[in-house]
């Protein structure tokens, strides 16, 4: 059951369910996130992506749930864990893994990398090094949609490891002082880069933060899409209705470290395999539907099958893209107003 701060009471129903091509749809995207970090990881240890790579691995049911609530023009942005968050936006697989590799089909012509992508047609505005930096900017976001009175709203992504930042609080007062249209969201996978959220936070209750400035918030399962949906429906219709920002934590777990550097030995083997195996979002989702009759093994066969065909082609665009021209140093440096 999730745990819910005072003041988030919807009209929605808590225990509607996705029909059966939504959750076919989820599914889908989940995998194809599954199957395009598994592939980025492999060329990370090809060594044909260079720096930071930080993967999505067990968390996918976070942005594809509430992606799925969302319209056309909402914006999104998050933090360098962002491969996923891309995908789920829509953006070509082939244009995330060539930047990931440096080239020059990349979404930011190779001079981005694993941290830094954008997609002003897909609203997702990063990706973003800087810990927490993502906040502030999400919730101009959602002021520019209020300004201009678009009936958009923005969710901003970040992890437990940023929510002690003091900017973020800071873009709290403001977003409930002036009821802007936001969606914040804690991907609390609990270790941050590698300190567990009992060692490092006061108030472990990270859906509360926002009590303070009047924000309210929920704690939900993570590791269920299902949930994820239903959270973000009410999230989304609050939001909508004029009734300023929300908060929702959502209790989530990565199956890999922090990045692919991070050899994660702060934690048990036993509890990865738990969280993997009682625990997947995208095996659970996939038995709950079979169990229902829903759907067949032959057709979430033909599913995964297609979502690894799209990972390996997007690997091969990334290796024969050619790398970006030494003139690209010069671009996108300054904007003339």
């Amino acid at each position: 059951m999730a745990k819910t701060a005072a003041g988030t009471k919807s009209k929605n129903n808590p225990q509607l369910t996705p029909d059966k091509q939504q959750l076919l749809a989820m599914y889908r995207d989940m995998l194809l996130i599954r199957r395009f970090e598994e592939k980025a990881g492999q060329l990370y240890g090809m060594g044909l992506i260079g720096g930071f790579c930080h993967l999505y691995i067990g968390q996918e049911a976070v942005v594809t749930g509430i992606q799925h609530c969302l319209k056309e023009g909402d914006g999104v942005i998050t933090s360098y864990r962002d491969h996923g968050h891309m995908i789920a936006c829509g953006m070509d697989p082939k244009g995330v893994m060539a930047e990931l590799t440096g080239r020059e089909g990349g979404y930011s012509r190779g001079k981005g990398g694993s941290m830094h992508m954008f997609s002003t047609d897909k609203h997702f505005y990063g990706g973003h090094g800087i810990v927490g930096a993502q906040v502030p900017i999400g919730t101009g976001i959602a002021f520019a949609h209020k300004y201009k009175n678009t009936g958009n709203l923005s969710v901003v992504y970040f992890g437990d490891g940023s929510v002690n930042q003091g900017q973020i609080y800071e873009a709290f007062n403001m977003a409930s002082l002036w009821k802007l249209p936001v969606i914040y969201v804690i991907e609390n996978n609990e270790y941050a880069m590698g300190t567990s959220v009992k060692r490092s936070h006061a108030s472990t209750e990270l859906f509360r933060r926002g009590e303070g400035f009047g924000i309210p918030g929920r704690q939900v399962n993570g590791m269920d899409v299902m949930e994820v949906w239903r959270a973000a429906r009410e999230a989304v219709e609050f939001v909508r209705e004029g009734n300023g920002p929300i908060l929702l934590e959502m209790k989530t777990y990565r199956y890999r470290g922090h990045s692919m550097s991070d050899p994660a030995k702060y934690r048990t083997k036993d509890e990865v395999t738990e969280y993997r195996e009682q625990r997947d979002p995208i095996t659970n989702l996939h038995a709950w539907m079979v169990g229902e009759n829903m759907v067949s093994e032959a057709e979430l066969e033909a599913i995964d099958k297609e979502a690894k065909a799209i990972a390996a082609e997007a690997a091969e665009f990334a290796k024969e893209s050619p790398e970006p021209d030494a003139a690209e140093l010069w671009t996108d440096v300054v904007r003339e107003a």
